[in-house]
């Protein structure tokens, strides 16, 4: 049995309804006369009444037309209206952008970019979850996220929102002065090393290196261990031990010589914080927008 449409008709009746006649209707939804009539007897058959009143020069609505047209117009026009504000919405950038953001990333992309981003665009409200986990991003309500690429799933679309960085071991002039530097990974056994838990699996992070190609993990010795890197970074300027930092979260530190690198000779490759977002998300205006707001401010910053 074929499936009837409940909207069947609907149009056609209050088209020709607003234009007076079965013709002009015909002309405006670009269909013949005929194919308007059957659409709105269709209509009537399914009701069990007739709509019009007819004769050969002059339509009337009948008291069930009338009845059928106090009801329904009001709901017509509200889906009319609703699409229109769609359409609107594509647009002009509005609404709420939802982003699942690294920790890191709150601070190296977000910071500087949400300032500006807000007040260009100010019907855009932003909603930032900071968290480290591996979160459902669709089933979640999330429009996009931020984070190192290695741990973005592979059917998300990616854009690179920040400069390339290493990571490597840093430490104080101060304790490099008392403690020396280390020549090779297998020397951090006999130094003081500032470890990070990784907060969602409580694991401490392995720190990674590469020797003659081949990538190695060493879980060095410390008395120090938290899942807070600012920490560990404010220990480390302390010179309480060699800490495992990305130069992007060190740099101002390295910049003014709070702190210095060693073992630069093992470094892994080179990484960068991506937003990614699924394929459903690409089209919307104001994830568009703050791609661009996140690659200028990058341009920008680049040639700082």
């Amino acid at each position: 049995m074929a499936r009837t449409d409940l909207f069947d008709g609907i149009s056609e009746f209050l088209t020709v309804v607003r234009r007076g006649s079965f013709r002009a209707a015909a002309r405006e939804l670009g269909v013949t006369p005929g194919a308007i009539s059957q659409a709105v007897q269709t209509l009537e058959r399914r009701i069990g009444l007739p709509l019009f009143h007819r004769t050969t020069r002059h339509i009337a609505l009948t008291e069930a037309g009338e009845r059928f047209l106090t009801e329904v117009r009001p709901a017509a026009e509200a889906i009319a209206g609703s699409l229109d504000g769609l359409a609107n919405l594509s647009e002009r950038p509005s609404g709420t952008l939802r982003l699942l953001a690294h920790h890191i990333a709150a601070q190296e992309v977000l910071t500087p970019v949400l300032p500006a981003f807000l007040a260009a665009y100010p019907d855009i409200a932003v909603d930032v979850v900071t968290d480290i986990k591996r979160r459902d991003m669709v089933g979640g309500g999330f429009d996009a996220g931020i984070r190192i690429g290695e741990f973005i799933d592979q059917d998300m679309l990616t854009i690179r929102v920040t400069p390339p960085f290493s990571w490597g071991v840093v430490g104080s002039p101060a304790y490099f002065a008392a403690h020396g530097r280390p020549e090779t990974p297998d020397d951090l056994a006999n130094h003081r090393c500032l470890r990070y838990r990784l907060p969602d699996s409580g694991n401490v992070y392995r720190w990674e290196f590469e020797r003659d190609g081949v990538a190695v993990a060493i879980d060095p010795p410390g008395q120090i261990t938290s899942d807070d890197w600012v920490l560990l970074r404010a220990m480390a300027v302390a010179s309480l031990g060699l800490t495992y930092a990305s130069s992007q979260n060190v740099r101002h530190e390295l910049a003014d010589g709070r702190l210095e690198t060693c073992l630069d000779d093992f470094a892994p490759a080179q990484d960068a914080l991506y937003l990614y977002y699924p394929k459903s998300s690409r089209l919307q205006p104001k994830l568009r927008v703050f791609i661009d707001a996140c690659l200028r401010s990058m341009r920008e910053r680049s040639k700082d």
